[in-house]
């Protein structure tokens, strides 16, 4: 009995000694444990990537500056593309100016000749009936092969059907041989320039 008494007192006393130690140990786990949750990437903050980021950045810069490059061209572009319309516009206006200058010379150059056969005329003194008469057809055969130089053709014809788009009428007679709605007079002949008419004929309608 004695002996189990003195064993459980030895027994407490391991114990006790064993205290001391156990209470250090765990208290440098815990300080492992804790050093090891800071050093835990999940929870760390990572430094920023400074290379990274100024190649970023030269990257940026450098697009920007091509950008910019590209705007500059387009802007060229469009300030030639401005010009060369100008330029256009100035030279149709001019060669337009110039086609209708050309066109006016070359329709008086035809009518010189009648101008010159009409001052002939009235320059003749004691001129017969006859003679006039011949001077007058001569100028009026010169007058239509002007026209035909120019592209110019005269219409309006006694029995033609009446058309309004080219012809105008002034009134409605009666006339014998004549179809009703035909032209039974011209009294003004008209003129077209191809298929343009540059004046109707002026005409009476049969009945």
């Amino acid at each position: 009995m004695f002996n189990s008494k003195k064993k459980t007192e030895e027994t407490a006393a391991e114990e006790v000694k064993k205290a001391p130690e156990t209470a250090p140990a765990k208290e440098e786990t815990a300080k492992a444990d804790k050093s090891e949750a800071n050093s835990n990437p999940a929870e760390k903050k990572e430094p920023a990537d400074i290379p990274a980021l100024q190649k970023a950045l030269e990257s940026a810069k450098s697009e920007a500056e091509k950008l910019k490059a590209d705007l500059d061209q387009l802007n060229d572009v469009k300030l030639r593309l401005a010009a060369e319309y100008d330029n256009f516009r100035k030279r149709s206006q001019r060669e337009k100016d110039a086609i209708y200058s050309d066109a006016t010379a070359s329709a008086v150059t035809a009518l010189l000749p009648i101008i010159d056969n009409v001052e002939r005329a009235l320059a003749a003194e004691n001129a017969s009936a006859d003679d006039m008469r011949k001077g007058v057809e001569m100028i009026n055969t010169q007058a239509a092969q002007a026209f035909e130089k120019l592209g110019v053709s005269s219409f309006g014809a006694v029995g033609e059907a009446f058309d309004p788009n080219i012809h105008h009428c002034v009134g409605t007679v009666d006339a014998e041989g004549v179809e009703s709605g035909a032209i039974a007079l011209v009294l003004q002949k008209g003129y077209k320039l191809g298929d343009k008419v540059i004046r109707p004929a002026m005409v009476q309608v049969a009945n």
